[in-house]
């Protein structure tokens, strides 16, 4: 397998180098899974100032409400109740929530830790036909700032790594927050950093528009925040409906 290690200040630079990294070095390889190809390599994406602007690519296939619903599915776990119900196997929220207070606690209590771990696989996934793509997060305080290396046994470079990335970020600040330190670098690591056949085409037109020079990403702060924050009224009436139905 091709392997590639690419850094960037921003997110969005980060990403885009991942992304043309793949389209340029890739094994091509039948995925039966899902009776498809696909252009596969193994990714490490490394972001120095995860909160630097410009934060948000304009490479994904999501606008700003998607974004916030996927954020506050990371991190608050709105739509948790599906696993209740038997709809959905898990979230990442409910793999992860009991995990996030002992995190805590044990980075306080040795802030040189290199046991704060949290563990998203779990052993039902070896009998399920959509394992968990993400395995773990390990957080380091290093020169009193917290630094995030995450791990995916597989992650679709084109529909999901970027959203992935952001709300992993988003879930490092607030813990960063809590612990009263600065924020570190955010380390993305896909052993299976991978396109589908049928985005092929997206693909191509994502590095076309990169290697371009044109404009290719929005700020943050100032911008997608507010309009995010508009997105949350509906989301919650989304939910609400969503709980009501049962």
């Amino acid at each position: 397998m091709f392997e590639h290690f690419v850094t960037g200040r921003t997110l969005p630079e980060a990403y885009h180098k991942a992304l043309v990294a793949l389209h340029r070095e890739h094994m091509e390889l039948p995925c039966p899974d899902y009776n498809t190809n696909q252009k596969e390599a193994s990714m490490t994406f490394v972001v120095t100032e995860p909160l630097a602007e410009p934060m948000i690519s304009m490479l994904f296939i999501g606008d700003p409400r998607s974004l916030e619903q996927y954020r506050q599915e990371m991190l608050d776990g709105i739509l948790d109740f599906e696993v209740a119900r038997g709809n959905w196997e898990y979230t990442y929220h409910q793999r992860m929530e009991n995990q996030i207070p002992w995190v805590i606690d044990e980075l306080r209590r040795n802030p040189d830790s290199r046991r704060a771990v949290i563990v998203v696989r779990s052993e039902s996934d070896m009998h399920t036909g959509s394992p968990a793509c993400l395995q773990n997060i390990q957080y380091f305080i290093r020169e009193n700032k917290l630094h995030c290396k995450v791990l995916f046994r597989s992650n679709d470079a084109t529909k999901a790594a970027f959203m992935n990335a952001f709300a992993l970020i988003m879930l490092q600040k607030r813990m960063a927050d809590t612990l009263g330190v600065g924020m570190g670098t955010y380390t993305h690591r896909a052993n299976s950093f991978h396109c589908y056949e049928r985005d092929y085409a997206m693909l191509d037109g994502y590095v076309r528009r990169i290697e371009s020079g044109g404009q290719v990403t929005y700020n943050y702060v100032g911008d997608w925040d507010e309009q995010m924050a508009e997105a949350r009224p509906a989301i919650a009436e989304m939910v609400r409906k969503l709980k009501e139905k049962e």
